[in-house]
């Protein structure tokens, strides 16, 4: 009997509705109306503005429990904490902390059909992941912060041994099943830190460098992240992954999906040995909400990466050459301009983007 998966389905904030009803039905289209289970559960700013309750126990259960978690957005500018931090932020803080979520992915890959603003590249060639940890780093600090007398306030940035091994191993185990980087097809981990400043960015990147010992069939490269900042602009052909702390990955991820189109076409994937939450890695953007405007194609692709990942978890070749047909069907509907998001330059409708994809999907 063929397996059935569960996937808890958080919609969220601001288009996060529209985006998850979008990569639903391409989900659907690609796998079948028997494969995927999608289950509605509340979460988010708007929750938390109704009830109080930003993560609700039956919403916590439902990701600890079920196969994968699908999410739309979460985060509304207007609902914060008294101490002005965001109330959205806290649903996905919380997730990847109760689930272990250790491991950010952000892949960063130029479509077929889409213009990036770096000149020659137009063409392909960008084509590398960031692996950022997820749970330590300065936003271990989140809710610990201290503020004496409202003069002065400080963070913990916080490195273990045991956090660095474990995404270092994540970053060559990734490096190791893909096919190297564009420019010489050499897989390669770059580590991103300040570790000529700072001592835990020192200690992080000592970690990993013995990690890689257990690697050698991959190279090892390093730079500062004031320095990748221009790297990942004058040359991004040479990266294939790039493993760095928390906040660092946060910050560079947004710089490299602005090289291939910007946030509304990047993925995430929030990993763990055992669980996993995908999403789009763009915001919730209320003032579009409900307009029909948004891009669907980051959470589109965000749900091709939570395909792989039960695909390779549950060795389901099913889910694997759906997840393969969704980015066929993707760069099809790109390449031949059939439906371009207003983000990627087009006038197509989020609803239409989806159709689009789904036609494609059906005549392949």
């Amino acid at each position: 009997m063929m397996r059935k998966y569960q996937i808890a389905t958080i919609a969220g904030d601001g288009i996060g509705p529209e985006v998850t009803q979008s990569t639903i039905r391409v989900l659907r289209e690609a796998c079948g109306s028997n494969v995927l289970d999608f289950e509605p559960f509340e979460g988010g700013a708007a929750h938390y503005r109704k009830t109080g309750d930003v993560l609700p126990k039956d919403t916590y259960a439902a990701c600890r429990d079920m196969d994968a978690v699908l999410h739309g957005a979460a985060g509304l500018p207007d609902v914060t904490y008294p101490d002005g931090t965001e109330v959205g932020n806290d649903f996905i803080l919380r997730l990847r902390v109760g689930l272990d979520l250790y491991a950010n992915v952000r892949p960063i890959k130029l479509l077929p059909g889409v213009a990036s603003p770096l000149r020659g590249f137009d063409g392909g060639g960008i084509d590398y992941v960031i692996v950022r940890e997820n749970t330590e780093g300065l936003y271990a600090s989140r809710g610990a912060g201290i503020v004496l007398r409202d003069e002065l306030a400080f963070d913990t940035l916080l490195v273990t041994r045991a956090g660095t091994e474990r995404i270092a191993r994540f970053a060559f185990e990734l490096a190791r099943k893909r096919h190297g980087a564009p420019r010489d097809g050499q897989a390669r981990v770059t580590v991103c830190d300040k570790a000529n400043i700072l001592r835990s960015y020192a200690f992080f990147r000592a970690v990993c460098t013995d990690v890689h010992r257990q690697y050698i069939d991959v190279a090892i490269d390093y730079a500062y992240i004031d320095a990748m900042t221009v790297y990942l602009v004058k040359r991004p052909d040479f990266y294939d992954v790039i493993v760095a702390e928390n906040l660092f990955g946060d910050i560079i991820s947004d710089l490299g999906g602005a090289t291939v189109g910007g946030m509304g076409i990047a993925p995430s994937g929030e990993i763990g040995d055992t669980h996993a939450l995908f999403q789009g890695a763009h915001g919730s953007a209320p003032d579009i909400a409900g307009q029909d405007v948004a891009s669907p194609l980051a959470t589109i692709l965000s749900g091709v990466m939570m395909l792989r990942w039960l695909g390779d978890r549950h060795e389901d070749e099913r889910l694997r050459q759906a997840a393969d047909a969704i980015d066929a069907a993707t760069g099809r509907v790109l390449a031949e301009r059939r439906a371009v998001p207003r983000d990627l330059g087009g006038q197509a409708s989020c609803s239409e983007v989806t159709d689009a994809i789904c036609q494609a999907l059906a005549a392949a």
